[in-house]
């Protein structure tokens, strides 16, 4: 090999070495919808801020990652990923066996159940004392869903509205007995709203959110996996949890 060559050699590895450090270091986009406070929502100077945005940029400096969130609208977020458009979403998304055909979830890093708002005077204990009261539900949500099959769904007194807070607002304005919905949301708006508060009924069962990627996209999943594993173990998640929620964060299962 002539002095030339082993040049051009040499210029190929090192290329070759630069381009493998700028893929690992590549910024990954991350498709958020923007719309689910407190989980995602945009702030007056539209910077999109909330739980889930938290968590990926604390999971994303653990793994090394960088990235950019995108406000991604819901209901292109999968179809986004699909076209590679951003490489990984985390907006509140349900782990489940129907997605889980389809693409990859880390570990949890939300447990999501339904949670009943009442007045602070409220007797209520569980689903059952709402029996005979004024019961706020998001039309066609989970906790619509369990209204209607413990009170059945013709019951006058299941009223049913658009929005969470629609919902809250009427149960502070004395317009409802209680109100049902999504444990986040309920938690968040209750925050707001020291005349109310909120009653766990241990039967409503418990799902998961987790963040998506591609499936077979096992080298960035890991590295998701490992950043979750490190804000756990570090507390960091505990405070996240509390800063939204205002309560202690509860243990996730490891998958």
């Amino acid at each position: 090999m002539n002095f030339l060559h082993k040049i051009a050699a040499a210029t190929g590895i090192v290329l070759f070495a630069l381009g493998s450090v700028q893929a690992q270091n590549k910024e990954l986009v991350v498709g958020s919808s923007a719309t689910y406070r407190p989980f995602a929502y945009e702030n007056p100077n539209k910077e999109i801020i909330g739980y889930d945005v938290d968590i990926i940029k604390a999971v994303a400096q653990k793994a090394g990652v960088p990235i950019k969130i995108v406000n991604t609208p819901w209901t292109g977020i999968f179809a986004a990923l699909n076209n590679g458009d951003v490489d990984l979403i985390i907006s509140g998304v349900t782990i489940n066996d129907k997605r889980k055909q389809s693409y990859d979830f880390t570990a949890p890093y939300f447990e999501a159940r339904q949670l009943i708002a009442v007045h602070k005077d409220s007797s209520v204990k569980t689903l059952k004392d709402l029996a005979g009261k004024k019961i706020g539900v998001v039309n066609g949500s989970t906790g619509d869903d369990i209204a209607s099959r413990q009170f059945g769904k013709t019951n006058s007194d299941i009223r049913r509205f658009e929005s969470t807070p629609v919902v809250i607002s009427e149960l502070v304005n004395n317009g409802l007995d209680a109100a049902i919905g999504d444990n986040g949301v309920i938690s968040f708006r209750v925050q707001e709203h020291k005349q109310l508060k909120t009653v766990n009924d241990p039967s409503f069962p418990k799902e998961f959110f987790g963040i998506v990627v591609k499936q077979g996209n096992k080298a960035l999943l890991d590295k998701l996996n490992a950043g979750l594993v490190a804000v756990k173990a570090d507390g960091s998640y505990a405070q996240i949890y509390k800063k939204w929620f205002n309560a202690d964060a509860p243990v996730l299962p490891a998958q």
